[in-house]
């Protein structure tokens, strides 16, 4: 997935409201950008951090930029903005190049389910049981090499994998996806220190069936892509 527009290069002066982050362009001009993720975003909103912004010229955006990557300045890169796995994802289904999930001929997004709930995607095919993927982007990383997630606790995700393991009582394949946009780790666990129920419904939800994938990804000011030859083993 390549941006629509070409990022620009700009240090983060401070990230506020969670989803507010003001920056300084190379120009020496600053500037609001929308920071398109809820999570705490822990180790990667430090003030003075180099960053990658997309400006856009929609007059229906209040902000004219968007906050898309962390660059570590030693050749690997963050993605921060959490709708980017979808987006890239649907891509590689549609493609069929997730070897586990490549028997699938068809994929929907954002298809209602559970309790006032939407899956990520639902793959289906003849003969069958339909698929219900279920997507997480995973930036925290506090120690070398090793991506965990969350970074914050999150009772949503965990309703999700209740909502998952209903399927797989149904009869369904349930797939708890989680989309590494960190391109230094090649190591993923739960960082169940953070948020112990949600590590608590994983282990519940991965005994009843619930399938996990934690795959890499390519990143740079170019675009994300999902990595499919890079499988991250969990701790």
């Amino acid at each position: 997935m390549n941006f629509p527009t070409p990022l620009i290069p700009a240090r983060l002066i401070r990230r506020y409201k969670r989803f507010l982050a003001d920056c300084m362009l190379e120009d020496g001009r600053e500037v609001t950008a929308h920071c398109a993720n809820p999570g705490s975003m822990m180790g990667l909103a430090e003030p003075g951090s180099k960053i990658w912004l997309e400006p856009n010229d929609d007059p229906k955006k209040k902000l004219k930029f968007g906050w898309r990557l962390v660059d570590h300045e030693n050749g690997h890169f963050t993605g921060v903005d959490t709708s980017v796995p979808n987006r890239a994802l649907r891509a590689t289904l549609e493609a069929r190049e997730i070897p586990e999930l490549a028997v699938y001929d068809t994929v929907r997004a954002e298809v209602k389910y559970g309790e006032k709930s939407r899956i990520d995607f639902l793959l289906s095919g003849p003969g069958l049981p339909d698929a219900y993927v279920e997507v997480k982007s995973v930036t925290l990383s506090r120690r070398p090499g090793l991506a965990e997630f969350p970074d914050s606790v999150t009772a949503r995700g965990t309703k999700h994998l209740n909502e998952l393991a209903s399927m797989v009582k149904q009869g369904h394949r349930a797939i708890m996806l989680y989309l590494v946009q960190r391109t230094d780790c090649d190591r993923f666990a739960l960082a169940a220190d953070i948020d112990p129920a949600y590590a608590a419904a994983f282990d519940a939800a991965h005994q009843n069936g619930v399938e996990r994938l934690v795959y890499a990804t390519q990143i740079s000011p170019t675009g994300v892509t999902v990595d499919t030859s890079r499988i991250l083993q969990p701790e």
